[in-house]
């Protein structure tokens, strides 16, 4: 990600506003769009010194720690020695109600860096939505862009209704409050295993690695299915998912589990997607 041999230039200068499938968010010139989907926005500076995340995910319990939200986000960087301060009031992002920033600090390829990552809430009766912002670069250069790169990476908003995964699965799939913990013990397995296979696959192709990335930022999986449906992307709180001729999806963790039974529609089994 990172290149000390770029030129360095970290005056906030003009922005430019990007309207994406999902969000509307500012760019500053120059900078590069990494990542535009359905759960995250990353944007790198010309001398891959500095960037901004946006990520976020929606269906989480309402108790879910801001700071382990926080956590579990930038770890999908691969940093080394993430560290996080204690959390402190903050103004939310557009749509969100409550806001808690944390200073970090991180190595990443060696080089040692700093910046500042805010979680922003919205709630929804028994669930919520955590977006993490973070603005970062290398630690020599945080002191330029520490007054207005934070602002910049808060500059977004959702304009989608599937942005953060608040669709895509049947209405009966968010029973959240009788799975909370179930959820919880699956995502850490998920997370766990997806660590296993990044490290496993460090050396494969870059399309590969994007993939992954994209997917352990998202909180998702891709699926396939026999309908002729584009791939789609799924919260990992189902082990197992069907869909029918309608494209209406439908998860279980139950294998056995057949929604054929009991209805006249033609549910098919999906497929996990690997490129």
């Amino acid at each position: 990600m990172y290149n000390n041999n770029q030129p360095f230039s970290s005056t906030p200068g003009s922005l430019e506003i990007r309207y994406g499938n999902y969000f509307n968010y500012a760019m500053p010139s120059g900078w590069r769009v990494v990542e535009d989907g359905q759960f995250a926005v990353v944007l790198v500076s010309p001398d891959n010194a500095a960037l901004t995340i946006m990520v976020g995910n929606s269906g989480l319990p309402v108790n879910y720690n801001p700071g382990q939200f926080v956590y579990e986000k930038l770890m999908a960087m691969q940093p080394y020695d993430l560290r996080i301060s204690q959390p402190r009031p903050a103004q939310p992002i557009a749509g969100c109600s409550v806001a808690y920033e944390f200073d970090c600090t991180y190595l990443h390829n060696g080089i040692f860096c700093q910046g500042i990552a805010k979680c922003s809430v919205a709630y929804s009766y028994n669930v919520c939505t955590m977006v993490m912002t973070c603005a970062a670069s290398h630690q020599p250069q945080w002191p330029h862009y520490a007054s207005w790169l934070p602002q910049v990476a808060s500059q977004v908003s959702a304009t989608n209704g599937a942005a953060f995964g608040m669709q895509g699965v049947m209405a009966q799939n968010l029973q959240i409050s009788q799975v909370e913990g179930q959820r919880y013990r699956e995502y850490r397995e998920w997370s766990q295993h997806t660590w296993d296979e990044v490290t496993r696959q460090r050396h494969e192709s870059i399309d590969h690695q994007n993939f992954q990335f994209r997917e352990n930022l998202g909180n998702v999986t891709t699926w396939t299915n026999p309908y002729g449906y584009p791939i789609v992307e799924l919260p990992t709180n189902h082990n197992y998912y069907w869909i029918n001729r309608q494209g209406q999806i439908y998860g279980t963790n139950d294998y056995g589990e057949n929604p054929n039974v009991g209805s006249t529609q033609d549910w098919v089994r999906m497929n996990r997607y690997q490129p």
